[in-house]
């Protein structure tokens, strides 16, 4: 099952690092451009060097897709490669999907099925018939944007309700009472450490993905003061501060060495559970 393999990776790294792969072609390392593929190069050697810190990685669609047919042929390399390569490592499409019933059913046939992702992004904003599409296959699992960290997110996800909730706690709460709502995790931003700890209130059960940290200026102490409980259901994401450690030949050695100096950190919290 996922959510036991998310636990065991967790426990065994002694870390909750998910690494972004957010790969701009622009800021990779130039001796890498006339590779013929660049970008799966460039994200397989980030994996390669990553790999022992991190319990998930979580490919931004849309720097993929950008490319057109090349990009769409570099991600699945990057899915199958990570399938292939690092199977107990949990993979997660930031694809930030949402839309009615059978378009959402076709997005979730692409990256759940044809892509073989383990979990994707989705926005909730037009209901449950537009996210349960995503959660009717075994053993997958999608991350619901809840509380973003972008200035916008203050224009709808803020607003005060009726009942005195606001309306990203009124979103998670009314998916609970969709189907499958089990296969439901939570995207809460990294700037918003003590609303995390009213979430976790919210959904105890539920595993909590962070992104943030690193060139976002998220604190990690914060959000495992608010986020990190018992049974471990915390994952925090960086993406630049680990990937563009360095746009030189050294990039994988550096990315190496950032993505360690977070799992050292993140170990560091986990003794005080």
């Amino acid at each position: 099952m996922l959510k036991n393999k998310i636990q065991s990776q967790i426990i065994k790294k002694k870390s909750f690092l998910c690494v972004g792969l957010d790969v701009d072609i622009n800021k990779i390392p130039k001796s890498l451009l006339n590779n013929d593929d660049p970008i799966f190069e460039f994200t397989k050697q980030i994996i390669d060097s990553t790999n022992e810190y991190a319990i998930a990685y979580k490919p931004n669609i849309a720097f993929f897709e950008a490319h057109g047919v090349k990009g769409y042929k570099s991600l699945e390399k990057v899915s199958r490669y990570l399938k292939n390569s690092f199977p107990e490592i949990l993979t997660i499409a930031d694809a930030k999907r949402g839309d009615i019933g059978n378009t959402s059913k076709m997005y979730a046939n692409a990256f759940l099925k044809d892509l073989d992702f383990d979990s994707i992004t989705v926005s909730p904003y037009m209901g449950s018939d537009s996210v349960e599409p995503f959660l009717s296959f075994e053993d997958k699992y999608v991350f619901l944007l809840a509380l973003t960290s972008n200035k916008g997110s203050e224009d709808f996800q803020e607003l005060m309700m009726e009942n005195s909730s606001k309306l990203f706690e009124t979103v998670i709460r009314t998916s609970r009472k969709w189907k499958n709502s089990d296969k439901i995790m939570y995207v809460v931003g990294a700037k918003n450490t003590e609303e995390i700890g009213k979430i976790r209130t919210i959904v105890p059960n539920s595993y909590l993905l962070v992104p943030g940290i690193g060139a976002q200026g998220g604190n990690l102490g914060e959000i495992c003061k608010y986020g990190l409980d018992k049974d471990l259901k915390l994952i925090v994401n960086s993406s630049r501060s680990i990937i563009y450690a360095s746009n030189n030949s050294d990039f994988a050695q550096m990315a190496q060495n950032e993505a360690k100096k977070i799992q050292k950190e993140m170990e560091e919290h986990l003794k005080n559970i």
